[in-house]
């Protein structure tokens, strides 16, 4: 398999079920893919997006939140956590076999880690403990038009 991304596609632990994302035209899982996306807009585009998002994710000034240096390409089923709405309903808010820009910080001073999750115009800071469990959302909004 090639990657448009460059990445080596045997070192990745999902290559079994992936379809590779230059023979899927960057949907590798049926879905987009954020860096293949930006691969095919450009050589700087992925560096471009992720200091914008970096940028705009600082810009929350979350204060017991570890900084953050970098994203990571993140498959949608790994970062799809359950989260409670008002009325007690669970919901998902992103797409399993997307592709997202993300990372995991720690919550300073506690157990609990910080999700950081987001797409071209989407951005989600959760709060979790352990493997994702009690899920809260701490920011949910769009960050870009």
């Amino acid at each position: 398999m090639t990657s448009i991304c460059g990445m080596d596609c045997t070192k990745c632990e999902l290559n079994s079920s992936c379809n590779g994302c230059a023979k899927t035209n960057g949907q590798p899982f049926g879905a987009e893919c954020i860096v293949a996306l930006c691969c095919q807009k450009g050589e700087h585009a992925l560096s471009e997006l992720k200091e914008k998002l970096i940028a705009a994710i600082r810009e929350l000034n979350i204060p017991d939140m570890e900084e953050i240096t970098d994203l990571n390409a993140l498959k949608g089923s790994f970062i799809n956590l359950h989260y409670p709405l008002p009325n007690g309903q669970m919901i998902k808010f992103w797409d399993d076999n997307k592709i997202y820009l993300g990372n995991q910080l720690h919550k300073k001073g506690s157990d609990r880690c910080y999700g950081i999750a987001a797409d071209e115009a989407y951005l989600m800071v959760s709060e979790y403990s352990g493997y994702g469990e009690d899920a809260e959302i701490v920011i949910w909004k769009r960050w870009r038009s």
